[in-house]
């Protein structure tokens, strides 16, 4: 440490040391501005490391939940299964496995929904891995009021948040490896399934097939089941070609073996989704 010196008495003031005290002075002048720049910066530090430990704390009071989502009669696992808590608004959806992960807190709700399946509400209690058993539905065919007011489900309305989280930046790879990104990919090509299942189930409706074919019960609901239109197919084909793609369908229904025409299992969820 350089210590200031006091300035000479003029008496004894020679010109060797007028050189030496001009030298110490300056020394002196810059570690006091070193130390006044050092105790200026370190608050804004302080403040930095203060906002981070809050926003870290923030994060952590929420966990990820593990669990499993399972067909209840069959015990096995249901992929694709759609999960959300409506309390932080997320979303994410089971894997190929039936498995899932979400975060949540407790006291926090979720809801599971998938096609064919009544929905089920898990109350968070804990964050120990979870078990959820979901019931099938019966499998039948109701008519669809193409010209209904109620106003169409619209996902990128109601979950704006998975479409801008599925977007994939080429400057940011994070974008493309990050879970959330992985996740909301998903779950676009999810609504974009079930988007597309919704066209054909309006286009390919119980009244428009009965009127075209003199099938009922459950001789068309198994020809619906077995010659249910692709979306590929609807598409590109206007209402004269889907008359006679169900006239079509009913020559080749007809020429079925009785064992043949019972309505088959269900399919594994599509390809696209997996």
């Amino acid at each position: 440490m350089v210590e200031c010196p006091g300035k000479p008495h003029p008496s004894v003031i020679k010109p060797p040391s007028i050189f030496k005290y001009v030298k110490l002075k300056t020394i002196c002048s810059k570690n006091k501005f070193i130390l006044r720049h050092n105790s200026t910066t370190m608050k804004p530090n302080y403040l930095i490391l203060i906002i981070g430990l809050f926003i870290t704390a923030h994060v952590q009071a929420q966990y990820v939940l593990k669990g499993s989502v399972y067909e209840k009669s069959k015990n096995e696992k249901l992929a694709n299964v759609f999960v959300k808590d409506v309390t932080n608004k997320q979303i994410t959806i089971t894997d190929n496995n039936g498995n899932f992960s979400i975060r949540t807190a407790t006291g926090h709700t979720l809801i599971f929904n998938a096609p064919g399946y009544v929905s089920d509400t898990l109350y968070i209690t804990d964050m120990r891995p979870k078990r959820v058993d979901m019931i099938s539905q019966t499998i039948s065919l109701r008519q669809v009021n193409v010209s209904a007011t109620k106003e169409a489900f619209d996902p990128r309305k109601e979950y704006p948040e998975v479409y801008t989280k599925s977007k994939v930046f080429v400057m940011s790879p994070s974008t493309w490896f990050s879970k959330e990104g992985k996740d909301a990919r998903r779950l676009k090509r999810y609504f974009q399934h079930a988007e597309e299942e919704r066209q054909i189930d309006e286009a390919f409706n119980v009244d428009y097939v009965k009127s075209v074919i003199p099938l009922r019960g459950a001789e068309l609901e198994n020809f619906m089941s077995l010659y249910r239109p692709s979306y590929a197919f609807l598409k590109n084909n206007n209402a004269p070609s889907m008359t006679a793609y169900i006239n079509d369908a009913y020559k080749k229904y007809q020429a079925l073996p009785a064992n043949k025409k019972a309505l088959p299992q269900l399919a594994p969820a599509p390809a696209s989704l997996q």
